[in-house]
């Protein structure tokens, strides 16, 4: 648990903040499980029970829904609060949540749009790792541009009758609730007659078929729904406001979600250096011009990065709306981090059974953060279309006919 309890529900001073700060940095290092770190050689990849039951116990220490109020199970702080503990996270290679669909946009979500009887039912739950969420947006023919979205609810008194079909749904074979986006009226109404819903996976109807990616992980799946029957209490916002509240989904997921990356970036970069000198051989790497070029470009970026972050952060402590700039955060990171995957990978492609033990660990890691990263601009919305949001929106470039 926290150290100090008032910590939990009263505005922070600077030194408050600091030393939530340092209760997040003890707390991670002395209870963080050796096999839980990707730069340790004890590293397993932990079951979902292992994981479960890790980020409860950060939950409880403070270290999770830091601004979700304590009413719903969270600890009523601000939002750099929340920034110092991502930072804490991460500069240390542990694993990502396994429920960030349901903390960082169903939760949000229902917060903004929700009933408070939903809101009461939902998110203590997420946040204590009881419930766990998907997110059904994405679809065969509507990927990044969701106006071109196909799955129809059509009401019927007090229900909704729903029937289509989603894919690339991360953790829909293990979700409890899907936070799906559908359409009431017809695909011309483009971003009109769009609706949002907390379903029950095991609702009668739901078909889960897992995909197999690229890193032999199957954390994908289509999702069918065949009459689909929710009740009208499963609704998300008013009718019509799906569009709206996807919208809210998308900015957050785009600008402050995951705020840790360009320290986890910054951690990554200092495990490939530290397993590249582990190795007589491989350290010769390290004293390249060009390869000593590469790194110093990768921390510009890494500081870049942190930039946009605390710039965002700035933003809206001072009431102001992140917009569009999101993408331009969405866009950077992933196409740095993409970058540096590749090069990471060219370092330890080199590394062989006779290396040290730390650059086998190595190897094994980039190759899968390479193979993983070719999504990152996808997900979240593709780099051509942060493209066309920062051109249309920031820069008001004309539209070309």
């Amino acid at each position: 648990m926290l150290h100090d309890p008032d910590l939990a529900s009263t505005p922070l001073s600077a030194d408050a903040a600091a030393r939530y700060r340092r209760h997040a940095r003890d707390w991670l290092a002395s209870h963080l499980p050796t096999h839980m770190r990707a730069d340790s050689l004890d590293y397993r990849s932990p079951t979902l029970e292992e994981s479960r039951e890790w980020e409860a116990a950060m939950h409880q220490a403070g270290l999770a829904g830091m601004t979700w109020p304590t009413v719903y199970g969270g600890h009523g702080l601000g939002l750099r609060e929340h920034l110092a503990v991502n930072q804490e996270v991460g500069a240390l290679l542990m694993p990502d949540s396994v429920s960030s669909i349901g903390k960082e946009l169903a939760g949000p979500i229902i917060m903004g749009v929700g009933t408070e009887a939903q809101k009461q039912s939902f998110l203590p739950n997420i946040l204590a790792m009881r419930e766990f969420w998907c997110q059904g947006f994405s679809e065969p023919d509507a990927g990044s541009d969701l106006a071109r979205l196909r799955t129809k609810a059509v009401r019927e008194g007090e229900q909704w009758r729903i029937n289509g079909q989603k894919i690339w749904t991360s953790g829909a074979a293990k979700a409890h609730y899907c936070l799906l986006l559908a359409r009431t009226g017809t695909v011309a109404d483009r971003h009109r007659g769009l609706l949002m819903f907390a379903v029950p996976m095991d609702t009668p109807g739901i078909r889960v078929v897992p995909i197999k990616s690229i890193d032999n992980k199957d954390s994908f799946a289509e999702v069918f729904f065949d009459d689909v029957v929710v009740p009208d209490s499963a609704r998300l916002g008013a009718p019509d406001e799906g569009w709206a509240a996807a919208l809210k989904v998308l900015t957050i997921e785009r600008a402050t979600n995951r705020m840790y990356r360009p320290w986890r970036f910054e951690s990554e970069m200092g495990f490939l250096v530290r397993a590249l000198r582990s190795d007589p051989l491989l350290s010769r790497q390290l004293e390249d011009a060009g390869v000593q070029r590469q790194l110093g470009d990768v921390l510009g970026e890494i500081d870049a990065h942190k930039g946009l972050v605390h710039r965002s952060v700035d933003q809206i402590m001072a009431g102001e709306s992140v917009g569009a700039r999101g993408s331009l955060t969405k866009l950077f990171w992933s196409e740095c981090h993409q970058a540096f995957a590749g090069f990471a990978l060219s370092q330890v492609s080199q590394i062989g059974p006779q290396s040290s033990p730390l650059a086998q660990r190595a190897r094994k890691f980039f190759t899968q953060a390479y193979l993983f990263s070719r999504a990152e601009t996808i997900y979240a919305g593709t780099s051509e279309v942060q493209l066309d949001l920062i051109a249309q929106r920031i820069l008001q470039l004309p539209r070309e006919h």
